[in-house]
């Protein structure tokens, strides 16, 4: 059985010399879907947390099995009370059954977890989350987007608003908008918000390239190729940009003060994008009638090609070693063939599955085709998308005093320009300018440059990207700060509230926030128009919420 950085150990510690051993209560976590990002998110707990983790649940039996070996049971003969359970409402049900066991005087009954990692698909959000808050008591961090319509995240925004402890506050949530959490992004508010070094902010141009073949495994052959069984790209793909843009213009400086500022909230938001390239008209005359890879003529030669992506991809493909992502998206047990030779075999079969025209559309919607010709697809969501959101000078002088009147208030009138695009060499390497009154910005995925109008000198700053971890350090970041909160609240008596805003960062408000924000470019896209973001959020966010009593 293949192992994590630290195999054998139990809940990843406590081992000698481990930093949850000297802890009376460390924070026990469950992750709730143990694929790509339920993983990332537990090696981040094992290596820069004092929490442990504490259970799984996972429908997939090779993946559960995998990820208890590697970070809760190690080489124990099974899985012990409470660890593993194959679906999340088996663990409701255990739970509510090991709680009234408690409650009974029962002195067999094994300890609980704190919080939950929900990390299953994104559809699936929605009934996780609030089934975790009716089972109450825990701490919940959910991978982004919160989920994939507008209305399934206002019941979760009501559903989170009740989920309290025995004193009626709310507990700790975080949402897995992991840029907020890189000494990158860190360091580039700092430098504008707190240091001020460009002045009042007066525009921001942000790009994500998704990379060229990257957007073909994810959006075109993947899970998130149609808005019916997802959602738009914009939100699957990039509702954290939509977010970091949001925490830069719009969120108040500092969170930790007891009158914070208001937001400065945007005045409009338009935006257009389509499918513009992964579409049969697109597709090569040489390619013919071909629907698969494995038969295409010009397999060989096209740069799509699957065989070419999973097999032959230096440094991605089998060949090259790896079986790890995106290798284990396709054959997700791909470890465990006993050599290369079976491991290809069975990367083949699977590239070579395909549909056609009389295969019943719920049949080729519920599963991924990694083999299927990228012009032959049934993706429809956008590869190419620019959003535009506008904020008016805001003359309202907030709780420190800060406002227009006080030049150092920033709450002019700005615009922010977001670019989503599938053609790039670049993947997921973001980068951003930002214009300012006194200077201007360059920051990449490495440096942060900035530009002194006043002095002429060019400071460029190398925050520390956390190497091998995700998103720049990001997904280690989110994960030390959620489980630092649950900790706080746990060991050291912290209220919910205080460690949600000095260590979270993030309200529940800004997360529904950036959400429909994201909802309302879509409008603005489809609707081909400039939407008025004051009305917009009345009528389509306030208007729902007013018809959700809050439990």
């Amino acid at each position: 059985m293949p192992s994590s950085e630290r195999p054998g150990t139990q809940g990843c510690g406590p081992v000698e010399g481990d930093r949850t051993a000297s802890l009376p209560s460390p924070p026990r976590i469950l992750i709730i879907g143990a694929g790509q990002r339920g993983w990332a998110y537990a090696k981040a707990v094992c290596s820069v947390t004092n929490g442990i983790i504490a259970a799984v649940a996972e429908p997939n039996d090779y993946k559960r099995t995998k990820f208890g070996y590697s970070f809760i049971w190690g080489k124990e003969p099974a899985a012990r009370e409470g660890a593993a359970f194959h679906d999340w409402r088996d663990f409701v049900d255990y739970e509510t059954q090991r709680r009234a066991r408690v409650l009974s005087g029962s002195g067999d009954a094994p300890p609980g977890v704190d919080a939950a990692f929900v990390c299953v698909q994104d559809e699936m959000h929605r009934e996780v989350v609030i089934a975790l808050t009716r089972l109450g008591g825990l701490h919940i961090m959910c991978e982004k987007p919160l989920a994939t319509r507008l209305q399934d995240c206002v019941d979760m925004y009501r559903a989170l608003q009740s989920n309290t402890d025995e004193k009626g506050q709310q507990l700790v949530f975080s949402i897995g908008h992991v840029l907020r959490y890189s000494p990158h992004n860190m360091l580039l508010r700092k430098l504008l918000l707190k240091d001020r070094v460009i002045g009042d902010i007066l525009s921001v141009v942000h790009t994500e390239p998704v990379g060229w073949w990257h957007f073909t495994h994810s959006y075109v052959r993947g899970n998130w190729r149609r808005e019916s069984t997802s959602a738009p790209s914009l939100l699957t793909k990039s509702c954290h940009d939509i977010d970091v843009l949001l925490w830069l213009l719009c969120s108040p400086p500092s969170y930790q003060a007891a009158k914070r500022d208001p937001p400065h909230l945007p005045s409009t938001v338009s935006s257009v994008g389509s499918l513009q390239y992964f579409k049969r008209s697109r597709k090569p005359a040489a390619a013919g009638s071909a629907t698969n890879c494995l038969s295409c003529p010009i397999v060989d030669s096209c740069k799509y090609s699957a065989k070419g992506i999973y097999i032959r991809q230096e440094g991605l493909g089998l060949e090259s070693g790896n079986t790890d992502w995106p290798v284990n998206i396709v054959v997700p047990d791909i470890e465990s063939y006993g050599d290369r030779g079976e491991a290809k075999k069975a990367l083949l079969a699977e590239l070579g599955k395909d549909y056609n025209k009389s295969t019943p559309d719920a049949e080729v919607s519920r599963r991924n085709w990694f083999g299927r010709c990228v012009y032959e697809s049934d993706n429809d969501v956008c590869d190419e998308q620019v959003v535009t959101i506008t904020w008016n000078e805001d003359n309202a002088n907030g709780p420190s005093g800060e406002g227009v009147s006080d030049p150092a208030g920033g709450r002019g009138s700005k615009t922010a320009t977001f670019h989503m695009v599938a053609q790039t060499k670049r993947v997921c390497e973001r980068y951003t300018h930002i214009y300012g009154v006194d200077g201007e910005i360059y920051a990449d995925s490495d440096t942060i440059t900035v530009q002194d109008f006043k002095t002429g000198q060019t400071i460029t700053h190398k925050p520390d990207r956390e190497s091998g971890t995700g998103h720049g350090g990001g997904d280690q970041g989110l994960t030390r700060q959620f489980v630092t909160a649950v900790d706080k609240v746990k060991n050291e008596g912290w209220s919910a509230d205080r460690a949600q805003r000095e260590l979270i960062g993030c309200t529940l408000e800004e997360v529904i926030r950036s959400h429909a924000m994201v909802f309302c470019a879509e409008e603005a896209r489809t609707g081909k128009k400039v939407v008025d973001w004051a009305e917009w959020w009345a009528q389509e966010v306030e208007d729902r919420l007013s018809k959700i009593p809050v439990r």
